[in-house]
């Protein structure tokens, strides 16, 4: 399941990149986010391990690391091992405006169980995009705080 909302932020986006690789501060637009933590020394960059906690239609435990990183501009990771789900990718972009930036979140969930887990994530795509959207409406506040 493949799903992409953005915003438009009155921030650049220095602003707005700290919300992303901060634990603390993802923690506070992320709202079905549980647990964030760094599961190596390492704390930026390609390579990146992490590990969240997910509550979404159950607790989801999830190991992750980046693929992608460009600081202000872009974030990607993927799903190395966890629960729930066949794979999870995300990814974060930033791109500059005439008024600030533009965010964009996008997902791609596979569902385990073939044809049922398929249904699945049809069944739930409205409301991921409900929550997709609110966690936009949070960034966006407090970037622009």
């Amino acid at each position: 399941m493949k799903i992409q909302r953005s915003i438009e932020i009155a921030a650049p986006g220095e602003k707005i990149w700290p919300l992303l690789t901060e634990p603390e501060k993802i923690m506070k637009w992320y709202t079905t986010m549980k647990k964030f933590e760094y599961t190596g020394e390492q704390h930026s960059g390609i390579g990146t391990a992490f590990y969240f906690e997910e509550e979404a239609a159950g607790l989801m435990k999830l190991n992750f690391s980046v693929t992608e990183w460009a600081q202000n501009e872009n974030l990607a990771f993927k799903m190395t091992s966890g629960n729930f789900l066949k794979g999870y990718e995300q990814h974060w972009t930033i791109t500059p405006t005439p008024s600030g930036s533009r965010f964009t979140y996008a997902e791609d969930i596979k569902m385990p169980w073939g044809i049922l887990g398929k249904f699945i994530g049809l069944f739930t795509r409205f409301g991921s995009l409900n929550t997709m959207k609110k966690m936009l409406g949070n960034i966006k506040i407090l970037a622009e705080a």
